[in-house]
């Protein structure tokens, strides 16, 4: 039986996935250093108007506000005891957005890292790190999920274990990647060798690019992906423009235009599913609906007219021989 992303995929063709969640709940208050999760039941109307935003830009794709869902994220704030509470109100909330249009919405339940480093770099092991995994995902079921999206992932270790308790939740999944070091995830992965790190019987619906170091850098990655398997859905979900420290806050310096252009550059490079990661507005999707609905296919882009469209590329690219790109790991929360 089709899948409900699959099938609005063919029917649609290129799917407009949401926007920044973090930076969005800052700006209703959430405090630096604070648990979003905590919100699906301590300010629920805050996440239903996260959500509402997004799908009035015209988001097909909405993520549920669990990016740290994990009992290991949430017992940094002593909730580890409220994995399954917080993960299916979530996607709960998510479908009241969802139930008030007519048109088909994909609830997408937000699965980020756990923050751990598996064995033998750190404690946590492969199948405590699967159990973790599976916790989160049976609340974002039974809060109505359609999709299990795993994102902002860097050791293909984790992305092994999310993808098995995906498959043992028996919703279909999503996986997407940060190639912010270099070209390569903080573990040294590069976008071309994504392909390989799933076991063929147990292949993800699409996998893609989010957050990383700017527009840029993401559409790099997506060339790579999208040229190592043509066959493959790919996900593009960049940052708004590239961050920048000014005080205490962190701007991001994309307009709505360079995410237009971002997005036309993201669908000529063969991504299906585009959207937007840390600092991306409400404005920004609008723009980048427009540019969906109006973009008339082009030839393929190269690093020169993405650089010369939307800026230079922040990172050095890394390649398969350049074998010390890419060695740390930190933790980072999507939006």
């Amino acid at each position: 039986m089709t899948n409900p992303l699959s099938a609005l995929i063919e029917e649609k063709g290129i799917l407009l996935a949401d926007g920044a969640t973090g930076t969005t709940l800052f700006g209703m208050g959430l405090e630096a250093g604070g648990a979003p999760e905590l919100w699906n039941v301590d300010k629920p109307e805050n996440i239903m108007k996260l959500h509402q935003g997004f799908v009035d830009a015209g988001s097909d794709i909405i993520l549920t506000n669990s990016f740290g869902g994990t009992r290991h994220r949430l017992k940094l704030h002593a909730a580890d005891g409220r994995v399954h509470e917080l993960n299916k109100a979530a996607a709960e909330i998510a479908h009241k957005v969802a139930d008030t249009v007519e048109r088909k919405i994909i609830i997408a339940g937000s699965v980020g890292p756990t923050g751990e480093l598996l064995a033998p770099l750190g404690e946590l092991t492969f199948d405590g790190a699967v159990e973790s995994f599976i916790e989160q995902m049976a609340g974002l079921k039974d809060g109505g999920a359609d999709v299990l999206w795993i994102e902002t992932m860097s050791a293909p270790e984790e992305m092994q274990a999310a993808a098995k308790a995906a498959i043992a939740t028996g919703l279909p999944y999503v996986i997407t990647a940060s190639f912010d070091t270099a070209g390569r995830t903080m573990m040294g992965m590069l976008p071309a060798d994504f392909h390989g790190v799933i076991e063929e019987d147990h292949k993800p619906l699409a996998i893609g690019a989010n957050c990383g170091v700017g527009a840029s850098d993401l559409l790099s990655s997506v060339l790579d992906m999208t040229q190592a398997d043509p066959d493959a859905i790919i996900v593009a979900k960049a940052n708004c423009g590239i961050p920048q420290i000014k005080g205490d806050e962190v701007i991001y310096t994309g307009t709505p235009e360079l995410m237009h252009d971002y997005t036309k550059l993201a669908m000529d490079a063969g991504a299906k599913i585009i959207g937007g990661c840390c600092g991306t507005s409400c404005e920004h999707l609008a723009e980048m609906r427009k540019a969906i609905d109006t973009h008339n296919a082009g030839t393929r882009p190269d690093i020169t007219e993405i650089e010369t469209r939307i800026g230079p590329l922040v990172n050095k690219k890394a390649t398969a021989t350049d074998p010390d790109a890419g060695r740390t790991r930190k933790s980072r929360r999507r939006g």
